[in-house]
């Protein structure tokens, strides 16, 4: 029982050989004997491991100690399980934001095209004879002339991008 117990709780600890035998200032080879049930450590010793592995003598001494392989599997599931949930939440969350920043997106070209509808191209009419007019009308006209040939491309595929989000929700 005392070899079965010494390597059980050494494994639960994630303690190699070595590194007990390190801690008990002994040979890994005598620590191997004592799992293997080939000897058997004085009580001086004995209360050395368990200090080192923080265990009462008695535990060490008592009846077989299961391994908590079953445990630790358990533990990393639920953590997993956590992490998957968490994944889940913020790739929800991502989608959320991405389908009101379309939706967003949409309203803005639309609210542009009504302006420039509304406004006309009033720039056509002023006196150029002026060169900071004349830069300001090319920077408007260069606007709504890229505006009015990017914008229904940006339109339509935001609005194909909030359905598929749509969708998929």
């Amino acid at each position: 029982m005392l070899s079965e117990n010494i390597k059980a709780i050494r494994k639960s600890k994630g303690l190699s050989q070595q590194e007990l035998a390190v801690k008990l200032n002994v040979v890994r080879q005598t620590i191997s004997k004592w799992e293997q049930g080939l000897s058997v450590p004085d009580s001086a010793m004995l209360i050395a491991i368990s200090g080192v592995l923080e265990t009462p003598v008695s535990t060490l001494l008592g009846e077989t100690i299961v391994e908590t392989e079953v445990d630790n599997l358990k533990a990393i599931s639920e953590k997993l399980e956590v992490i998957n949930l968490q994944l889940a939440h913020r790739k929800t969350t991502t989608r959320k934001i991405i389908h009101w920043l379309l939706i967003s997106l949409c309203v803005l070209i639309v609210a542009i095209f009504i302006i420039l509808f509304l406004l006309g191209s009033s720039y056509l009419g002023w006196d150029y004879s002026n060169p900071e007019t004349v830069v300001l009308g090319v920077v408007f006209h260069s606007f709504e002339w890229l505006f009015v040939r990017v914008a229904p491309i940006v339109f339509i595929i935001s609005i194909i991008g909030v359905l598929l989000i749509w969708r998929k929700e």
